[in-house]
């Protein structure tokens, strides 16, 4: 099962994982990290880091952000750089969780990833998806 670390603005991953367990029972792998105005990011890094720890069953981890190059978008994209078969989402919504939550057992990381964007349509969208748009610069030698 892949898990799911949701960081959003203000209390946003708290009220998703409220509303998903009322809908769904208790939230296996699933942690909340909630960025407000004034939280350092050395904080936030590792409130990210910790609920990585907590939901990696070793099938994958999804990070599920609000805004892209928001914080907690910023934070994930740097821990997944540095642990395999994790992925880092923005622009989610509860209405998107909600339909994605039944596909956490079906899919890997990058069947999950390429999934909800796609139901997300064009407010949601990947790391690496974003990455795929500006690919890294490479320097060319002259000959």
């Amino acid at each position: 099962m892949l898990g799911w670390v949701i960081a959003c603005h203000d209390y946003a991953a708290r009220d998703y994982a409220e509303k998903l367990e009322a809908q769904y029972g208790p939230l296996t792998l699933c942690r909340t990290v909630d960025y407000w105005a004034g939280l350092s990011t050395n904080m936030l890094s590792r409130m990210m880091c910790d609920a990585l720890w907590h939901v990696d069953a070793g099938d994958g981890v999804i990070f599920l952000t609000d805004i892209v190059g928001g914080a907690p978008y910023r934070a994930a994209a740097l821990l997944s750089h540095k642990h395999p078969h994790s992925e880092v989402i923005a622009g989610v919504t509860l209405a998107l969780l909600t339909h994605m939550y039944p596909l956490r057992d079906a899919c890997d990381s990058a069947a999950f990833r390429d999934a909800i964007v796609q139901a997300g349509g064009e407010s949601v969208t990947s790391l690496w998806h974003q990455q795929q748009k500006n690919p890294p610069f490479v320097l060319l030698h002259d000959k």
